[in-house]
């Protein structure tokens, strides 16, 4: 889920009157998100039953999310700005469609390979897509209806997190007209068709904006990075660790460097604005952030893995069981809006109550539990995962100057991807590589207690101006 800015710009008498379509054109922008958000879950649950019909090694099924979310990552800040250069209706559409082609290549696949590659093809393309709906709804509605629009992706975006895993469970398990595990990608296909001939009605088609130039060197630096540390990261256990693995994970070292010494020497247009490379606190912020998505990214793969792969539920049954840590994140969101006054403290308490119920699963995690005795562990992972995230982004922006907001926002929706990515190949990699389910959750709970170390280091409070949607 993305970090958006919803601070509506000023009223004045020389502003347009409100577009006309904007509540079904909403619900466009809302269905490609939708859409993007079931696609980088679904394979958590049906990942297992993916690999035993396409074969490769267990790293395959680290790939089924990581590629995705490389891919969207890679993407993301050029997306948007391709938006402003060439027109964001026109970028939404392009986004739609190539994501719905992809999830047909997805459905189609017959090897590891083709999947990969399909689903690399979903991420590029949900990169084009997603991020023009913040600058659309920003084109559609007066400051008085702003944030009542923007108040719907939360409940929205909640279901989806809810709905996305148990959809893919019943359809693999229910295996519709023989399809298995296909159907979690063709059920995309009649979504995408009716969103782009909606989007091609309802969403306004506006200019584009002049004098906007793409960082080209800066968006391949950046992805460059990311590969070579994810890369080695998922396949170096199948291979024994060899020589290459690490040479690859120091080059991502040096490759970040570089990006970060470009991105200060270039005098216009930069993906992300050199000013915040010399803030301590926004800094800090995109550790905590990689640190707390890569670890909770990382539990949900693991726990669907240890209830199919050790426990041997049936994927809905997984799915199922999972359910509990996403009504508890809902319930932790809800009560960090509540006390948003308290801030850091809020982010803090969270890693606590999230790394505690880490090691309670650890604890109860032994052969023939039953979901009901998951369950009490697993909502205060999502109870904890929520008080983390719910003032993550408006603490972070505290460090953050007016002009360099949207830039900070680019950089903290990259670095969840990021994280997503990171935890895919780390956690993937130690429940793989130990068969332990045990030795990856006590992993899992030392990453969030660097998230709690790390954390100390941000503003108290957040900013007051600023909300975000998640």
């Amino acid at each position: 889920m993305t970090a958006l800015d919803t601070r509506p710009t000023v009223a004045t008498p020389q502003q347009p009157a409100a577009y006309r379509w904007r509540w079904p054109a909403l619900f466009v922008i809302l269905a490609g998100s939708v859409m993007e958000l079931l696609d980088a879950t679904v394979t958590h649950i049906a990942g297992p039953t993916m690999r035993t019909e396409l074969g490769g090694g267990t790293s395959l099924i680290q790939w089924l999310g990581a590629a995705y979310t490389l891919a969207m990552t890679a993407g993301l800040l050029t997306g948007g700005r391709l938006g402003d250069i060439v027109g964001r209706k026109r970028m939404f559409l392009i986004g739609v469609v190539g994501f719905t082609i992809g999830s047909l290549f997805c459905a189609v696949a017959v090897s590891p390979e083709t999947m990969i590659a399909a689903r690399v093809v979903q991420g590029l393309f949900g990169a084009a897509m997603i991020p023009q709906g913040l600058g659309l709804m920003k084109e559609m509605f007066p400051p008085k209806e702003l944030q009542a629009a923007f108040g719907l992706f939360g409940p929205i975006m909640g279901l989806s997190a809810i709905g996305g895993p148990i959809l893919a469970g019943w359809l693999v398990s229910a295996d519709l007209f023989g399809t298995g595990w296909r159907m979690i990608f063709l059920i995309n296909l009649p979504i995408g068709v009716a969103a782009v001939l909606a989007a091609a009605r309802f969403l306004p088609s506006s200019p584009p904006a002049g004098g906007v130039r793409l960082d080209l060197p800066g968006a391949a630096l950046a992805s460059l990075g990311t590969v070579l540390i994810v890369f080695p990261l998922v396949q170096g256990g199948e291979h024994g660790w060899p020589l290459w693995s690490f040479a690859m994970m120091a080059a991502s070292a040096v490759t970040f460097a570089c990006f970060v010494a470009y991105e200060k020497r270039r005098d216009r247009d930069p993906l992300i604005a050199p000013s915040l490379f010399r803030k301590p606190a926004f800094v800090s912020g995109l550790a905590v952030g990689a640190i707390y998505f890569a670890a909770f990214g990382g539990v949900l793969l693991v726990i669907g893995l240890y209830t199919q792969l050790g426990l041997g539920y049936s994927p809905l049954k997984a799915a199922l069981t999972g359910v509990p840590s996403s009504l508890g994140m809902i319930a932790g969101m809800g009560i960090a809006q509540a006390t948003q006054k308290y801030g850091r403290r809020v982010l803090l308490a969270g890693a606590v109550v999230m790394g505690t119920a880490v090691l309670a699963l650890l604890v109860v995690a032994e052969p023939g539990v039953t979901p009901w005795q998951l369950a009490p562990a697993l909502v205060f992972v999502g109870l904890g995962s929520g008080l983390i995230m719910g003032p993550y982004f408006t603490i972070v922006m505290a460090a953050v100057d007016p002009q360099e907001t949207g830039s900070a926002s680019g950089a903290l929706t990259a670095i969840q991807q990021v994280g997503n990515a990171l935890g895919l190949a780390v956690l993937g990699t130690v429940y793989f590589g130990t068969g332990s389910v045990e030795i990856t959750l006590a992993v899992a709970a030392a990453m969030i207690a660097a998230t709690f170390v790390v954390g100390l280091m941000l503003p108290g409070q957040g900013r007051t101006d600023t909300e975000f949607v998640h």
